[in-house]
């Protein structure tokens, strides 16, 4: 072998230092929109019961919150069950109100 064939193959290849961090980067993305979604499916349940919870760690009652995340969890399984179309749009987007 020559010295010349050592050398080459001691050197990194520069293509695929790049490659590690951007795959790190597509699956940060993937769980951040899977948490956005996550959220905006069950943010109020999850509103409510942290709110329920902060309370009751004061000392104070968390009836009140604690009725609220059921009612919310009442509105998303409600969601839940109707059928996605653009015919039920409005229905779903506009349920809680």
């Amino acid at each position: 072998m020559s010295t010349r064939n050592v050398i080459s193959l001691a050197r990194p290849r520069t293509g695929q230092r790049g490659q590690g961090m951007s795959e790190y980067i597509i699956i940060t993305a993937l769980v951040a929109v899977a948490g956005i979604g996550l959220f905006a499916a069950f943010g109020d349940v999850l509103q409510n019961q942290m709110a329920g919870m902060s309370r009751e760690m004061a000392g104070q009652s968390a009836t009140q919150d604690i009725s609220d995340a059921q009612a919310s969890a009442t509105t998303a399984q409600n969601r839940a069950a109707q059928a996605d179309s653009l015919s039920t749009y409005n229905q779903q987007t506009n349920a809680a109100q």
